[in-house]
């Protein structure tokens, strides 16, 4: 599903205009991605739990010419269903 799908489907479901599904989508992930900056955690109860965590440095390989490379480290956002999604897929 694309960005544009979902907000067509909000607007649909919402009885809304698809500018105001976009708006809606729009401060949903605004809100998501602030709060993964601040605490680094945010949850739904019944969906599931968006996390930040370290990614150590690590060597890689180029795959064009097989030389070493150092892969810096990183923040990256893990997710983890929840019990009611899972049970529903």
């Amino acid at each position: 599903m694309t960005k544009a799908e979902l907000i067509a489907a909000i607007a649909g479901d919402a009885g809304i205009t698809k500018a105001q599904a976009t708006k809606a989508l729009d401060s949903c992930v605004a809100n998501v991605t602030a709060e993964l900056k601040g605490s680094g955690k945010f949850g739904l109860v019944g969906f599931g739990t968006f996390s930040v965590v370290k990614r150590k440095a690590r060597t890689g390989r180029n795959p064009q010419t097989g030389a070493e490379i150092q892969i810096k480290a990183k923040n990256v956002v893990k997710f983890k269903a929840g019990k009611a999604l899972s049970d529903k897929i």
